[in-house]
C-alpha cells in the first residue's frame, strides 16, 4: 500500500490507522488548487520542488513503469466495447482503432528513445489533487490512487496537460518559458537557476512528448469510463477532446523529439 510510504515521506495527509477495508487519514487544512492556480510562477515552481521530492520516494514493489502496460490494457478493453445506447453506439464505431494502436506503437518506441528516467510517480497531478495553505506557505499532493513507478516525462507533461482543465482549453498549457521556470524548479529545487540550458532542453523534449502519452491515456480511459462510470460526464466527447488535441500535437512533439535524438546521436 504507497499511501503507507507517501505518508511516512511527508506526503499527503498523515495516515493515522488502517481497518478491514478503509483507513484514516488527517486532515489537511489547505484549499484545493484551480487550474488557473497552477499558472501562478511561485505555486508552479512549489509543485516543481514538492514533484522533485516526490520523484525520490522509495515505494516497495515493482519497479516497472506501467504507463504501456497500463495504455495497452486499456486499448483492449475500450476496442471491445458495446454500448446500448444506439446514439453512444453509434459514436463510438466512427473511432478507428487501427489508427489508435498504430499512434500507440509509433508513441511508444519514440518515447522509449529519450530514456526518461523511472520513478514513484503521481500520474494524476490535476489541480484537485493539489492543496495549498497559503498562511503557512505549504503544499500538498493528495490522492495517489494512480500512483505507480512510471516515467518522470509522463507525470510532468501529464501535469502540464492538467493546466486545461475538464473543459480541455489546451491555450492555458503552459508555453516554453513557463515550463523552463517549472523545470528549473524541479531540476535544482535549491539553484534553480543554475540548471543548464542543455538540460531544460532535454526535459522540455521528454515532458512534451510524453504530453502526447497522457492524452492517449486518458482518452482510452474515457471509453471505458463511458460503458462504466455512474458519473453524469460526458465521456465520450471527452475521449475525442483529448485524442484530437493528440493529433494536433502529434507533428510538432514529433519532430521536436526526432531533432533532438539526432543531434544527440541516439535516434
Amino acid at each position: 500500500m504507497a499511501i503507507k510510504y507517501l505518508s511516512a515521506a511527508g506526503f499527503g495527509a498523515k495516515l493515522l490507522g488502517v481497518f478491514g477495508n478503509g483507513m484514516v487519514q488527517s486532515f489537511i487544512n489547505a484549499r484545493t488548487l484551480t487550474p488557473s492556480d497552477m499558472r501562478k510562477p511561485k505555486l508552479a515552481a512549489e509543485i516543481a520542488k514538492q514533484l522533485h521530492k516526490f520523484h525520490q520516494a522509495e515505494i516497495p514493489g515493482s519497479k516497472e513503469p506501467q504507463l504501456w502496460i497500463d495504455i495497452f490494457k486499456f486499448f483492449e478493453k475500450a476496442s471491445t466495447l458495446h454500448f446500448e445506447d444506439i446514439d453512444k453506439q453509434r459514436i463510438y464505431e466512427t473511432v478507428s482503432f487501427e489508427e489508435v494502436k498504430k499512434e500507440l506503437l509509433e508513441l511508444k518506441e519514440l518515447t522509449g528513445l529519450l530514456k526518461s528516467p523511472v520513478v514513484f510517480a503521481h500520474n494524476d497531478l490535476l489541480s484537485g489533487n493539489i492543496m495549498v495553505n497559503e498562511e503557512e506557505e505549504k503544499l500538498y499532493f493528495i490522492d495517489f490512487e494512480y500512483g505507480s513507478y512510471n516515467y518522470r516525462g509522463f507525470d510532468i507533461g501529464n501535469h502540464f496537460n492538467e493546466y486545461a482543465g475538464f473543459e480541455c482549453d489546451y491555450s492555458l498549457c503552459p508555453n516554453k518559458d513557463e515550463q523552463n521556470h517549472f523545470f528549473r524548479h524541479y531540476l535544482q529545487p535549491d539553484k534553480p537557476h543554475e540548471v543548464s540550458e542543455n538540460d531544460l532542453e532535454a526535459l522540455y523534449v521528454e515532458a512534451n512528448t510524453f504530453m502526447l502519452a497522457g492524452h492517449l491515456y486518458w482518452a482510452l480511459w474515457a471509453l471505458i469510463q463511458a460503458k462504466m462510470s455512474p458519473i453524469d460526464f460526458d465521456y465520450i466527447s471527452y475521449f475525442f477532446l483529448r485524442y484530437n488535441e493528440y493529433k494536433k500535437q502529434k507533428e510538432t512533439c514529433f519532430s521536436l523529439a526526432q531533432s533532438f535524438l539526432s543531434r544527440s546521436g541516439t535516434s
